[in-house]
């Protein structure tokens, strides 16, 4: 039932950017307001879902092999999307894209992280599959099993690390790169997954996690939100 539910968002957001593609061209900013927010939506519906089935036996392979599929999937389908604060900030930085549409961009993807994950809430209030029982119920279920200055340094790190391996990984062909990429984002969530979650992205940490952002501001905004821009901005300084 989450694989049908997980297909299914992929095919609407699929259809949807295609009718934004066809239907507004005319009108850029429309275009990729929504354009943005579809794809982001898409990212943070199935990884709420993937959440849910991290406890599926045999642990870990069944969470691993689902956050490859799935990565290798969004790379796929999202092809032109960044759907995450970080990497718009990146030509934003460097003049290619203006303050005005990476703006823009951004509140997209801030406004899907919270589309989804009232989506996804609805969609486990209706018990449909053994893994949304109780789903409900878990309030802020912290992925922040550390302290607040390591799991700081660990998303910062991750994030360091994944943004220099998408710089380096340009020049590759891009059916080889999604998977490349794919296979990276499954190794740090392996290496971290079990004390920060291994998000690095801003908006799907606040699409996964809102309840613990509310009891603990704070400190999620600076292990979740600051630790992976810092990590952009070092790798814009350095490259």
């Amino acid at each position: 039932s989450s694989l049908l539910l997980l297909s299914g968002v992929v095919v609407t957001v699929g259809l949807c950017r295609r009718l934004a593609r066809r239907r507004l061209r005319s009108r850029p900013l429309l275009f990729a307001f929504l354009v943005e927010m579809f794809s982001t939506f898409q990212i943070c519906a199935c990884t709420n879902e993937l959440s849910l089935l991290g406890n599926v036996e045999p642990k870990p392979h069944t969470a691993l092999t689902l956050t490859y599929g799935f990565t290798v999937l969004h790379g796929l389908s999202l092809a032109g999307s960044t759907c995450n604060p970080c990497g718009t900030l990146q030509p934003m930085w460097g003049g290619g894209t203006s303050l005005r549409m990476g703006g823009l961009k951004i509140a997209a993807q801030f406004v899907a992280a919270v589309l989804a994950r009232v989506f996804m809430h609805f969609i486990w209030s209706l018990e449909m599959a053994e893994p949304h029982l109780g789903a409900l119920s878990q309030g802020c279920s912290s992925p922040m099993q550390t302290t607040e200055m390591q799991a700081f340094c660990i998303e910062l790190l991750f994030s360091v690390v994944f943004q220099l391996a998408v710089l380096q990984a340009e020049s590759v062909n891009p059916k080889y790169r999604v998977h490349l990429i794919a296979l990276l984002i499954t190794m740090l969530v392996y290496a971290g997954g079990n004390l920060t979650g291994a998000i690095f992205n801003p908006a799907l940490a606040f699409s996964l996690h809102a309840d613990c952002f509310y009891d603990k501001f704070l400190s999620y905004s600076l292990v979740y939100w600051l630790a992976p821009c810092l990590g952009k901005f070092l790798i814009l300084y350095m490259f």
